[in-house]
């Protein structure tokens, strides 16, 4: 969310689409330019106009900025932020817009660096950002026990401390990461204490959640190349499973 943008006119925006509903164009380049230079000098901390293009809404133009979208109209008048649902359908046209917009390369993942583990067929697959002492994330753990034909792929991200930091080496140099991992975030069994070195992916996988964008923990991706950044309960990823199965052919 930009909440530097509160004292502007934000909006919660929520809008009927219908009869009105038009097709989605970029804007040209001229027109591009002319709203930047309008919004940089009345907002300046707006973050940098990446693209904008028309919504189904007639008037109301979409900005990408960075990795969200925020709205306004064709003179740059108004800046407005919130969801623009398509309510004959239910369809939430905002967060479809941001699935695209954030989606990544599931498949050129480093799974390598990853903690792994699997149920039944393991043809489904999961991607999770965790801290080892993140209560969200252990909360998350306990949730996708519950998943049936599933690949989970967990990158440990020591982002909570020194504490966290220990815990990740000793759960990637052990002998059986896998176990170790579910044993601390489903039972509090503390890892136990490395022996030695180990070449553990812990920097690497902090400049990949770097990369994608993952502003906390837990953060999870699918196949489809969405993202969902919430400890979500069992039957929503369940759902999000199932959409990126259909939606890679699976």
């Amino acid at each position: 969310m930009l909440n530097k943008f509160k004292g502007l006119v934000l909006a919660s925006l929520i809008m009927t689409l219908g009869s009105m509903a038009m097709a989605q164009t970029e804007l040209s380049a001229g027109q591009l330019a002319a709203l930047k230079l309008k919004l940089s000098q009345r907002v300046p901390e707006l973050p940098n106009i990446d693209s904008a293009r028309t919504t189904p809404m007639a008037g109301l133009i979409e900005l990408k900025v960075g990795s969200n979208v925020v709205y306004t109209d064709a003179n740059g008048d108004y800046l407005l932020e919130g969801q623009i649902v398509e309510t004959k359908t239910q369809r939430n046209l905002t967060e479809e817009r941001l699935d695209d917009i954030n989606k990544v390369d599931f498949a050129g993942l480093p799974f390598k660096d990853a903690v792994v583990w699997k149920v039944g067929t393991g043809k489904r697959r999961l991607v999770v950002f965790a801290d080892p002492n993140c209560g969200y994330c252990k909360h998350l753990e306990k949730e996708i026990q519950s998943l049936k034909d599933v690949t989970v792929y967990t990158f440990i991200i020591p982002i909570l401390g020194d504490d966290s930091k220990v815990k990740a080496e000793n759960i990637w140099c052990v002998a059986n990461r896998t176990q170790a991992w579910r044993d601390w975030m489903l039972t509090g069994a503390t890892p136990a204490r490395s022996m030695g070195m180990c070449a553990s992916p812990a920097q690497r996988n902090l400049a990949l959640s770097q990369k994608l964008r993952v502003q906390g923990t837990p953060a999870m991706f699918f196949e489809d190349g969405s993202r969902l950044a919430s400890a979500a309960g069992a039957a929503t990823i369940e759902q999000r499973l199932n959409k990126a199965t259909a939606k890679i052919g699976g």
